[in-house]
């Protein structure tokens, strides 16, 4: 099996702009942003989607939300912001590798979708 576009990126094959990297994760800007700031907190391990994570990815999922709001207070987002996972083609996944969109800088709207 071929390797995701984020797992290029994590093993640098690509380029992207990176806000933050850890052990578990790396924050990257989307290259098409819906927002005025659009970033992808993805896991180094693969986990395909959160539909098929195991109790064994709790630290990892976990870990993603936490680095979210860490990500967000460095940014300066105390307005607000917008954590989305998609799951599955009807969610308009698009990489088969487990990502946050983390939205903000703009009114979002309810509902989502």
């Amino acid at each position: 099996m071929s390797k995701t576009i984020f797992q290029r990126i994590i093993d640098r094959e690509i380029p992207a702009r990176i806000e933050h990297e850890d052990e578990h994760c790396v924050v990257l800007h989307d290259i098409q942003p819906q927002a005025p700031v659009h970033l992808l907190i993805v896991p180094k391990r693969l986990i395909a989607r959160v539909g098929e994570a195991t109790p064994a990815d709790a630290v990892v999922l976990g870990h993603l939300l936490v680095t979210a709001g860490v990500v967000a207070k460095k940014l300066g987002l105390a307005q607000g912001y917008r954590l989305v996972i998609n799951n599955g083609p009807d969610a308009c996944e698009s990489v088969p590798h487990l990502h946050v969109h983390l939205l903000a800088k703009r009114q979002m709207t309810w509902p989502p979708g």
